[in-house]
């Protein structure tokens, strides 16, 4: 069972495999692709091509989880939307990394770096920066700003690089996304929509020990992991689902 899920509204796995030249953008290439895609998991039958020349597939999103996999410019995407459980999540995005060097070509000389993250989504109608300065700022140096008597905070988005390890191949980054403006803080006119957090671990390569991109994937899985329940939840998402409960 997918244990995150209960911490927020959303919850997905996605990865990103960031190549240094231009993906594959063929009719042919391209469609025996996602073909072969939509083979490993017949369900993904939602598929496009975007206005900016982005191709995707995915399956329903009205049931509420649902894989999907893109492929733009320079970058393989695949995630999970609220997987049953991680492991669903693991054997959808692995899957695709596993097809990527047979069906696009790509291989470790041309990979610029892969990115395996988290994003937890909560559906907030109010302002979202001040609720997540509240959450986040109080008993640091910027409370006292943050609640200058009159102000409102209009932006307030934190993030964090981090390097893992001396030759700084292995980050993290946490983000924070808001969605409010100033016309809605001004006029008070806020629609239910999600703040979102995302925790990313970012493997460069070239350097790397890994000999597949699922070896990399799989060690990046175990660290967010680590990070996420030590780090992420007690002190970002655990605060910010009390704010958000204390104004509802």
């Amino acid at each position: 069972m997918n244990s995150y899920a209960s911490l927020c509204d959303d919850f997905g796995v996605s990865t990103y495999l960031h190549s240094k030249l231009d993906m594959p953008s063929g009719r042919e290439t391209v469609l025996h692709f996602f073909e072969a895609v939509q083979k490993a998991f017949p369900k993904m039958t939602e598929f496009e091509k975007r206005s900016d020349g982005e191709f995707m597939l995915e399956e329903d999103r009205e049931a509420g989880s649902y894989r999907w996999c893109s492929l733009d410019g320079k970058r393989l995407c695949a995630g999970f939307v609220n997987p049953p459980a991680i492991e669903d999540a693991d054997g959808h995005n692995e899957r695709i990394l596993e097809m990527a060097p047979y069906h696009l070509d790509l291989h470790s000389v041309q990979t610029e770096s892969l990115d395996v993250l988290y994003y937890f989504d909560f559906l907030y109608q109010g302002n979202h920066d001040e609720v997540v300065a509240e959450a986040l700022a109080t008993g640091t140096p910027l409370e006292g700003l943050s609640q200058i008597p009159g102000g409102r905070v209009l932006h307030y988005q934190p993030t964090l690089m981090m390097a893992l390890d001396d030759i700084c191949q292995l980050q993290c980054r946490l983000s924070v996304e808001t969605r409010t403006n100033a016309y809605q803080v001004r006029t008070g006119q806020f629609p239910e929509s999600p703040i979102s957090v995302y925790f990313t671990i970012r493997q460069f390569w070239g350097k790397q020990p890994f000999k597949t991109f699922v070896d990399s994937y799989q060690n990046q899985r175990r660290v967010l992991d680590e990070l996420v329940n030590s780090y992420v939840i007690p002190n970002i998402i655990t605060p910010l689902q009390r704010a958000i409960a204390a104004k509802q």
